[in-house]
């Protein structure tokens, strides 16, 4: 079936066809601009190799516009309601499979294994429910999985301080953690009129371009994450204050790595430079 899904009437149909009401425990926006999501497919450097792991289908919007430019798409969706409407909206596309699952808790090492053979490079595209955002994101890093481009939509603010260089005001662990592992950019806004229900808050699109094999080098790489997170815990403080405060170090041996780094004792964590912090869970 070939519908109009920025159409508010033709969505208001077929949810309506299946019972579905928005839940907004998961936080469910459905795209109706036309313009997004063409654009989030087109922006992935995908081929006919490409396979493409989409998180939260919705009613399929952005995984028509994934079917058109890639290989495969594997779309994980939790909410089993949404499982019928996409069997109607998706049934033209022989190259999607949709699983029934949370991302947060499935095997994507394996899921990707064994769904994407034949396929030479994996790249992850999703609008991301804002209230998850980051531990998705997080959690696709942290794992080490075979991809090498992730693009979503997340709220503005969260966009920001993702794709924010470190040493900056709008910095805080997560950008730490970004940067470790790839390169971010914003790459169009998304206004909140864009959606149906409108949320209270604009998105953008991000893209983050994966560094592969160390970029930096770093001794022990849960040391440094442990620091990271305690440095940005309590950013009204200072850097030694939090750092001391969240893991148990005492003010003096702080005081002293501070020292020997050149760096002030009064030093806010959003003015910690990635070396900075590299070099201070080194010395710890």
């Amino acid at each position: 079936m070939d519908c109009n899904l920025y159409d508010i009437n033709t969505i208001k149909k077929i949810l309506s066809k299946y019972g579905f009401t928005f839940s907004k425990a998961l936080g469910q926006n459905f795209l109706i601009d036309p313009d997004v999501c063409p654009q989030m497919a087109q922006s992935l450097n995908a081929d006919d190799k490409t396979g493409v792991l989409e998180i939260g289908p919705g009613i399929g919007v952005l995984t028509k516009e994934l079917c058109k430019v890639a290989k495969k798409v594997v779309s994980i969706e939790l909410d089993k309601r949404l499982l019928p409407v996409l069997d109607e909206t998706l049934n033209g596309f022989d190259n999607l499979e949709i699983v029934n699952g949370d991302v947060m808790e499935l095997d994507l090492k394996k899921l990707i294994e064994e769904k994407f053979e034949g396929c030479d490079n994996i790249k992850v595209c999703a609008n991301l429910p804002y209230y998850i955002t980051s531990p998705i994101i997080m959690m696709l890093l942290e794992n080490e999985l075979p991809i090498d481009e992730i693009v979503v939509m997340v709220q503005k603010e969260a966009g920001e301080r993702l794709c924010a260089e470190v040493g900056t005001r709008q910095a805080g662990a997560v950008s730490v953690a970004v940067k470790f592992y790839a390169s971010g950019e914003i790459l169009f806004n998304v206004p909140r009129e864009s959606f149906m229900p409108s949320p209270k808050v604009d998105s953008v699109v991000i893209k983050l371009t994966l560094n592969g094999e160390g970029k930096y080098q770093i001794e022990n790489k849960k040391k440094f994450f442990s620091l990271v997170k305690c440095a940005f815990a309590q950013r009204r403080k200072t850097a030694l204050n939090s750092i001391s405060n969240t893991m148990g170090v005492s003010k003096q041996k702080i005081t002293e790595i501070f020292n020997e780094l050149g760096l002030e004792i009064n030093i806010r964590p959003e003015k910690l430079t990635m070396q900075n912090l590299i070099d201070i869970a080194d010395r710890l």
